[in-house]
């Protein structure tokens, strides 16, 4: 730790708690811009989600798309003193990449075509701070299917040094959702309600 500023110090140290924790069976544990992070295994509603996501990108997506579920991503944080360690719900890579082989609990995004969250206990985490580590990681497409306010949210374009996302399309649930290149079909949101 002598090698950074003082103020780094404290976030160093959360950092390596971070490292050593033992988080309980079932929980994971995220390290988002200087905060750890513990989350519960996710609900049934949360993970039918997921599943509808899934099944819709693997049979529609006009590039083969390998899918991880709670992968870790390792994503720089600007002039910040540690990285972020987040564990999106869902990673889309193409397939011909085969990212996923022999990668390390915690990779970089490099070759990561879309992130997903799906919202559950803080929403506000998935709307704000999350949708900023994606975009400060350079990750081309963030889904965002918000549940509270019943609306799926994809955010393109990522501005690395704005840390946001140029430009987003929210539709409410019941309308599809048009995915870019290399997805490049309309995702169905009628089964997220």
């Amino acid at each position: 730790m002598a090698e950074h500023a003082p103020e780094c110090a404290d976030e160093l140290a959360r950092l390596d708690a971070f490292h050593n924790l033992d988080t309980p069976e079932g929980y994971r544990a995220e390290f988002i811009e200087g905060e750890i992070i513990v989350s519960p295994a996710p609900l049934g509603d949360h993970e039918r989600i997921f599943s509808r996501i899934t099944r819709q990108v693997i049979h529609k997506a006009v590039t083969p798309m390998d899918v991880s579920g709670h992968k870790g991503l390792l994503l720089k944080r600007g002039n910040r003193c540690a990285r972020n360690y987040l564990i999106p719900d869902g990673v889309f890579a193409p397939l011909e990449l085969d990212l996923f082989r022999d990668a390390e609990s915690w990779m970089p995004p490099l070759g990561v075509a879309m992130v997903f969250e799906v919202t559950s206990g803080n929403p506000d985490r998935d709307r704000g701070v999350k949708r900023h580590c994606y975009a400060k990681g350079g990750i081309p497409l963030y889904l965002l299917v918000d549940r509270s306010d019943e609306e799926a949210s994809l955010f393109s374009e990522p501005d690395v040094d704005k840390e946001d996302y140029r430009e987003v399309v929210r539709v409410t649930f019941g309308k599809p959702l048009s995915l870019p290149e290399p997805f490049d079909f309309a995702l169905e949101t009628s089964d997220f309600a």
